[in-house]
């Protein structure tokens, strides 16, 4: 309150600041490499009682503040450490922490489907309140309705387009997408993005086994080459069984991929005995040397969940990153095929902080479309589309841009005139937009002179097309 009875505006500091605990330190130094700054120094370290114990060692008060910490194994350690941590920088003064979790551990018991037992789901999202969280950036939980599960805002980002994109390059012929119930709106787009039929799984479990009874494929999947898509790999019971009634059904080759790969023994000797051609996970989840066996693949979400940080800490939709009316690579959605051109589709486009995107798209045998009545929105460019994003690609982008890059004008996060090589950058945003309390003012404070340029590699193929 000041002197004369008003309260004072809450104002966060400009830069934000990644930390992370020991559960995926290899997957927070990606994402603070990709967004050009390094990690907090902290110490997460046990005593011989196995009590935890947590110190930060950088000044955070009024900082923006991101925990990398996915609740994998050893789970309960993890989980501990996350709502420690968070403890921690709330009792440090932080302006506002959000809790980065790639992997949402227990989220399978988020309801009650026998008697007397716990909805651990919802628990573990109490705690996480609890402990002083204000917002929870979380990766395709193993159900949509444990975002309700929580009284703060999620975010929950999917990495359905990095997987499909990955099968998108191989140029695979007579596909089908197979999945179960479960994941079935998720695997739609999958199947969208190749342009496949997709098959449903009819699957039952027994009790609290990890492992399901496959009772019917729903689809023609006969001759055909089959990805299967989940959201986890667990124990692989359930797959192999999916995989062999596949074989029962007349299906060439078959693929895998999920999100998560946790791969809890044994799953590592059953994928390795498997038919399968190619396992493909993320890095939500470390995986020791000893578990990647030949077929497995691992893509990196560094860029998509860097992004996302970016767009939180500037007050921008993380929403957008998904929204595209163009997901398909071979061919858009409104029929016309993109062209390349002088241009690798593969490299991440390049937009400004301050300005629209370095390059436009452009289409074969297209001339200049006049926009819908009544339409409003960005300016088109010379081929009579709105340059956008789309869907985030599983790009290389945690090291040098190609030689064929972006204008030259463009430089990464913390290269300008004004900013050393290797400090964090200072991004503009709204402060306060998502403070509970009414009575905060939003205040904004410029940060950059007006001769700055700073520049993203935003990690994102195909370009939007609005095609009425």
């Amino acid at each position: 309150m000041t002197a004369i009875g008003h309260r004072e505006a809450r104002v966060y500091a400009d830069q934000f600041e990644i930390y992370h605990g020991n559960a995926n330190p290899d997957l927070a130094r990606k994402i603070a490499r990709w967004l050009g700054t390094e990690c907090g120094q902290l110490e997460v370290f046990q005593f011989a009682n196995e009590n935890i114990f947590v110190k930060i060692l950088d000044n955070v008060r009024e900082k923006d503040v991101f925990i990398v910490q996915p609740t994998n194994h050893p789970v309960n350690q993890s989980i501990m450490e996350l709502l420690i941590m968070i403890d921690a920088f709330k009792r440090a003064s932080a302006g506002r922490i959000t809790a980065v979790v790639p992997y949402y551990a227990y989220g399978r018991s988020d309801k009650k489907d026998q008697p007397r037992v716990p909805i651990t789901a919802r628990l573990i999202a109490d705690m996480i309140t609890v402990a002083g969280a204000d917002r929870v950036l979380t990766m395709d939980l193993h159900q949509g309705q444990i975002q309700g599960f929580f009284n703060i805002p999620v975010d929950e980002l999917t990495a359905v387009h990095i997987l499909s994109q990955h099968f998108a390059q191989k140029q695979l012929r007579d596909l089908v997408v197979v999945t179960d119930l479960g994941f079935a709106k998720r695997a739609r787009q999958f199947a969208e993005i190749l342009e496949a039929p997709l098959a449903i799984i009819e699957k039952r479990r027994h009790g609290n086994l990890d492992r399901a009874e496959v009772m019917n494929v729903i689809g023609d999947v006969r001759g055909k080459r089959a990805v299967i898509v989940d959201d986890e790999i667990d124990t692989a019971g359930t797959l192999i069984e999916i995989v062999r009634a596949l074989e029962r059904e007349g299906v060439d080759e078959i693929y895998a991929c999920a999100t998560h790969g946790v791969l809890s023994d044994p799953a590592t000797d059953r994928l390795r005995r498997s038919s399968l051609r190619e396992i493909v996970v993320t890095d939500s989840v470390p995986i020791p040397a000893a578990k990647r066996i030949p077929q497995l693949r691992v893509l990196s979400v560094a860029p998509l969940i860097g992004e996302a940080i970016k767009r939180i800490h500037r007050g921008e939709s993380v929403g957008a990153l998904f929204s595209s009316r163009c997901r398909s690579r071979r061919r858009c959605s409104c029929g016309r095929t993109p062209r390349t051109g002088d241009r690798d589709p593969r490299r991440p486009m390049t937009t400004s902080l301050q300005g629209s995107p370095s390059w436009a798209p452009r289409w074969e045998n297209d001339e200049p479309a006049a926009a819908p009545p009544g339409r409003q929105g960005r300016p088109r460019g010379p081929d009579g589309h709105r340059p956008g994003l789309a869907q985030p690609a599983p790009v290389a982008a945690l090291g040098p841009l190609p030689a064929q890059g972006p204008p030259a004008d463009a430089r990464e996060p913390g290269d300008g005139p004004d900013l050393e090589r290797g400090v964090r950058p200072v991004l503009d945003r709204p402060r306060g937009a998502d403070v509970p309390d009414p009575h905060r003012r939003v205040r904004r404070r410029p940060v950059a002179s007006p001769d700055r340029n700073l520049s993203f590699p935003l990690a994102v193929w195909p370009p939007t097309c609005d095609a009425p």
